[in-house]
């Protein structure tokens, strides 16, 4: 009698530990199954899991940023300062033409002012015999066809006077240039004659050379 009591509480008790494991074993799959729906649901309300999603730094990167357009005149103005031979050359370039302005179609003015020093100074003077300036249309990656030289040369002989204190100032213009462009490069070329001695009418040349680099500002389109 005791063993069949015992054995039948043995097995009452596998029975009890069974059931639990069943009602465990259904609540956890009621509990996947709301969490299915649940993710379903965010799918049909964002478009996708927000796993799934490219991330901002992912998206930053795959963006493309334009490489900025060089402009020497930004602030309007610059100043350089050159060397040729026994001349040192003090220049400053400006426009008088706002860069917002600098458009493809637009006469766009540079004007330059030298004065030039020479070294040793024994007394010799400095001409500027001829200063010309090609203006070269293009882009980052493209040059087009340079605009027609722009020449100021010498009517009196043996040239201006540029040696300090006098200076010598010139205005070019740059013409149009194609729509494409998004800049302006600017060949300056100066020739000088320096006396050998303060009393020759002998003459050595000197030549000095610059370039700027101008951004033009693109039209919108309609």
């Amino acid at each position: 009698m005791i063993n069949f009591d015992l054995e039948n509480a043995v097995t009452l008790s596998h029975r009890s530990i069974s059931a639990r494991s069943d009602v465990r074993r259904r609540a956890l799959r009621a509990l996947a199954a709301m969490a299915m729906v649940s993710a379903l649901a965010l799918t049909g309300c964002s478009g996708g899991l927000p796993w799934d999603q490219p991330s901002a730094s992912a998206g930053a990167s795959g963006t493309t940023v334009p490489a900025p357009v060089p402009n020497d005149l930004s602030s309007g103005s610059t100043a350089r300062t050159l060397s040729a031979g026994a001349v040192g050359v003090s220049i400053n370039y400006w426009s008088t033409l706002n860069m917002a302005d600098w458009t493809s179609g637009a006469l766009k003015p540079v004007s330059i002012s030298l004065i030039t020093s020479v070294t040793p100074n024994d007394g010799q003077k400095v001409y500027l015999q001829r200063a010309t300036m090609v203006a070269v249309p293009g882009t980052l990656d493209t040059t087009f066809d340079p605009l027609a030289p722009q020449n100021d040369q010498s009517t009196v002989a043996p040239g201006y006077l540029v040696l300090d204190p006098y200076s010598y100032s010139q205005t070019f213009n740059v013409g149009p240039v194609p729509a494409e462009a998004t800049l302006v490069t600017l060949q300056f070329t100066y020739d000088f004659l320096v006396q050998t001695t303060p009393t020759s009418t002998e003459y050595a040349k000197q030549s000095a050379s610059d370039t700027l680099t101008v951004a033009i500002v693109p039209q919108p389109t309609e």
